[in-house]
Formats: C-alpha cells, structure tokens, sequence
C-alpha cells in the first residue's frame, strides 16, 4: 500500500481530459434532445469546461473534434482557453460524418474519397500545430457491411498508407492515438475492430503512434484490464477514452456500468506505472449525454475516475505480491477486494480540500448558478451537438 502522503500526491496530480462534445446536444439514432443553456460554439463549450475544472481541480484538459469545433483561428481559441486555466487536448478527427464517406474513408474503394479523408486528417495535424496540442485521436467508422462487398486485406493496405502518409507529418512532440472498435456502423467488418488491430499497425508506424482503449468499444465479457497492462508492457497505451456501456458503445458517464470494471482496469495502471506522466498516458473521457444535464454528468464522471484511481491506490502491493507468489489464490484477491471495498469519498474530499477545493465538486458547480445564468443568457442562435 502506498503511503497516505503518495497517494494523496498521486491524486492531485491525475489529469482527465475532458470532450468538447460532452457539453453539446446528443441523444440516439432517434432524437438528439435539447437542452436549455447548452454551447453555441467552441467558445462557450470551453466555458462549461472551465467549470468542470474549477470544481474539481483536475480537468484542465478539453479535447476539439473536427469539423465540430472548427474555428476561424485556432490560437486565438488556445489563448481564450489559456484565460479559462485550460488547455487544448486532443484533435480527434471526423471522417464519418460526410455522404463520401458511406463506404469508408482512407479505405474507401475509390482514391478520390481517400485523398478528401488524409486530407482532412493533415488538417487537423495543422490544427494542432496552431494550438499547440500533441495527440492526433483518430477513429475509423470504416468497415463493410456485407461478405464480399470489399476486399478485406486491401482496406488494411489502404489504412496503412493513410496512417503512414500522416505519421510523416508529425512535428516532434506529435503522436497519432489509434482507437479501435468492435462493431458499429459497419457489420460484418470494421477495418479497426480490436487492439491488436490497431497495435499492429502502431508498431508498423514507430514510436509517435499508441492505441486508444475506448472502455465502450469491447464485445460483452472482454477483458479490457488485461488489454491495458499488454498495452503498458509494450510502451503502446497512449490514452483511454472512459465511459460506460451496458450493451453496445452507449456513452455512459464511467464508471456508472461496472465500477469494478474500472478499478480492474486503473489497478493495471498504477501497478504498471501508467500514472506516471512520462508514460504519456491521457486519461480522457468519451461521452455523450443524452437525457441528464451535461456538467454535472461530466463532473461526476471524473468524480468516479478519481475513486478509481484512489481505490487502485490503495492496493497493498506487497501483500499482493506475497500472495501471488505463494500461490494463494483466495488472499490475492482479498486484497484486491479490500482496496475496492474501501470506502475513498472521505479521502477525496480531503484531497480537494487540501487544493483550496469544496469537497463535494457537483454540489460546488451547483452552488455558483451557473446552469440558470447560461439558460438565461444563451439565448438564439444554434446550440452545439451531433453534426455541430
């Protein structure tokens, strides 16, 4: 077990990365639902964020999607999110929400709609650029649908030379996150559907390139712990994309699922040393809320990270690794069990305020009035959300 002072340390020192889109309209593939006080703008979606960091002290980080976030100058957006006391994270990528796109992007059969996808994706590294962000996310809704309706190797041909062409553009302190998922939109294959997948193809790009686990994007049973410490060993974790799914890539605030599940997966992080900023690995949240209010959900979502985390903490690893040596099943996982049983709120919330915080981060966001002053004050215009 780490000492008090370690973990506490530990505690204040984790960043979550937090999504632009979070702050926007979202729903299903029947209704995207409204919300009073919701984002306009990149703008007024890094206001909600600074609120989300300001309750929690750990969330200075906001990752842009484009073309959704997209702006007329982007240094100008990085010193606006400077003022906030953020920072710009992640530049993901969209290269699925286009008519071109019905057939794939960089794997597309025709060459003219693989040009308009690197394209794109040079672009957002020339967003980075401007903003000064490191991680290029890419994530392909490539994939078919039927047997037969495209050749299999190919598509992985035609993705390596994409990524390759992007790779080369990198500045020294880039990287390219390469996400994978199962299912979803296409059926029968995604060009991307696991991380050996996306592992394989890093390892053929070199060391500017690591794999994105999005806790949403597994087939039911999947042990994604397992994913994060293979991951780890091999210097090719570059970040998480947290959320929670019951049956398929739903979106969930983390942790709200499977807590268990998510102190497996921070347990192999801390014992492999994933906490350790020099590894790299960004701790970021992928989420869409579609019925409950945005910033309190987010803040909350970063309130379970952190109980993960601590809870993770708290592992004795002596006692573990006495135990797994000697072979004693039942102990090592009463180990386990003790720390997840632990009960970390209190700890939290000394943590925060240590850090000048209020203990209770979603009760500190509610008390400032901020949801009634945006409601009344974001009035007209065209809110943020799916497409925006």
């Amino acid at each position: 077990m780490s000492e008090p002072s370690a973990v506490k340390d530990a505690l204040r020192n984790q960043r979550i990365e937090t999504p632009s889109w979070g702050y926007g309209n979202s729903g299903t593939r029947f209704k995207v639902f409204a919300q009073p006080g919701v984002p306009r703008d990149p703008y007024e979606k890094l206001a909600d964020a600074a609120q989300v960091h300001a309750a929690t002290g750990v969330a200075p980080k906001v990752s842009l999607h484009i073309p959704w976030d997209r702006v007329e100058d982007y240094g100008k957006l990085a010193a606006h999110a400077g003022s906030l006391g953020l920072e710009l994270g992640a530049i993901n990528a969209n290269v699925f929400q286009d008519d071109d796109y019905k057939l794939g992007s960089v794997t597309n059969p025709d060459p003219r709609v693989r040009r308009k996808a690197v394209d794109h994706l040079l672009d957002c590294v020339d967003i980075m650029d401007a903003t000064g962000s490191h991680d290029l996310k890419l994530w392909f809704s490539d994939g078919t649908n039927y047997p037969g309706q495209d050749d299999v190797a190919a598509r992985q041909d035609r993705l390596a030379e994409a990524l390759g062409e992007v790779y080369a553009r990198l500045g020294d302190d880039q990287r390219i996150l390469l996400e994978y998922k199962l299912f979803e939109p296409a059926f029968y294959t995604m060009d991307v559907p696991d991380w050996g997948t996306a592992f394989a193809h890093c390892l053929r790009l070199g060391p500017k390139a690591q794999v994105v686990v999005d806790t949403g994007h597994h087939a039911p049973g999947t042990n994604i712990e397992f994913i994060v410490a293979f991951l780890l060993r091999e210097g090719k974790l570059g970040g998480f994309d947290f959320n929670s799914r019951f049956y398929a890539d739903d979106d969930l605030m983390a942790g709200a699922a499977d807590p268990f599940q998510l102190f497996r997966i921070m347990h192999e992080v801390v014992r492999n040393g994933g906490l350790d900023e020099r590894t790299g690995v960004a701790f970021m949240l992928d989420q869409c809320h579609n019925i409950e209010a945005k910033i309190p959900a987010v803040i909350r979502s970063v309130m379970n990270v952190q109980e993960a985390t601590a809870k993770a903490l708290l592992v004795d690893a002596d006692a573990l690794g006495a135990a797994q040596r000697g072979g004693d099943v039942l102990a090592a996982n009463a180990v386990l069990m003790d720390a997840f049983s632990t009960d970390v709120r209190p700890l939290l919330a000394e943590v925060r305020e240590e850090m000048g915080l209020r203990p209770d981060p979603v009760a500190a966001y509610r008390a400032t009035g901020w949801a009634e002053k945006t409601a009344a004050e974001r009035v007209g215009g065209e809110q943020a959300g799916w497409g925006a």
